[in-house]
């Protein structure tokens, strides 16, 4: 995986692990009331391309594009922010997976690409590309635990296939977008 910007976040306590016992109890209870939840954020616009998003009683996170793309570089651009999402949600599935194991994590990093095409500019450049938005992401997980290696990576297969975002970026979901 090539590495344009190399992010590092140390880890300097052991990994906090999910409760076993908790786990169990949360899926009890999604199993006895299976209908799908919803999720809901708000975006609100505040200038050029920066955007506040708002999402249960949380404080907005923003959202803007790089100098190249014509933003202000002052945080992630909607495309690092799937990305962000899609390691986040992997992290989520190992962990809960680490948990019901039985398997103790000492470390958890995941490393995400995605090779995009912009020609189109958003709708205002080049319009006939077949090909918008990613054309293939790629993901490295660099896990250590008390489990063998085999058991690593039949919990990240796993957490993969089971990931919400994941499955959002593989098959196509049907969107509506319409006026308010």
């Amino acid at each position: 995986m090539a590495e344009a910007t190399t992010i590092a976040a140390e880890v300097t306590t052991p990994l906090t692990a999910i409760p076993q016992d908790g786990l169990t109890e949360l899926a009890a209870k999604n199993k006895a009331n299976p209908a799908d939840k919803i999720l809901k954020v708000k975006t609100v616009c505040t200038g050029k391309f920066r955007s506040l998003n708002y999402a249960r009683d949380l404080d907005a996170f923003v959202i803007d594009e790089p100098p190249v793309l014509l933003g202000d570089n002052t945080a992630p651009n909607p495309s690092e922010i799937v990305l962000g999402a899609f390691g986040s949600c992997l992290v989520v599935g190992i962990q809960a997976n680490a948990a019901a194991k039985g398997v103790t994590l000492t470390k958890l990093e995941i490393a995400l690409e995605g090779d995009i095409n912009i020609v189109s500019t958003w709708g205002t450049g080049e319009l006939d590309k077949p090909q918008m938005g990613f054309t293939d992401v790629r993901v490295k997980v660099d896990i250590e635990g008390d489990a063998d290696q085999a058991i690593l990576e039949e919990m990240v297969a796993h957490a993969n296939t089971w990931s919400p975002v994941s499955t959002t970026l593989s098959n196509p979901i049907p969107v509506s977008v319409e006026m308010a």
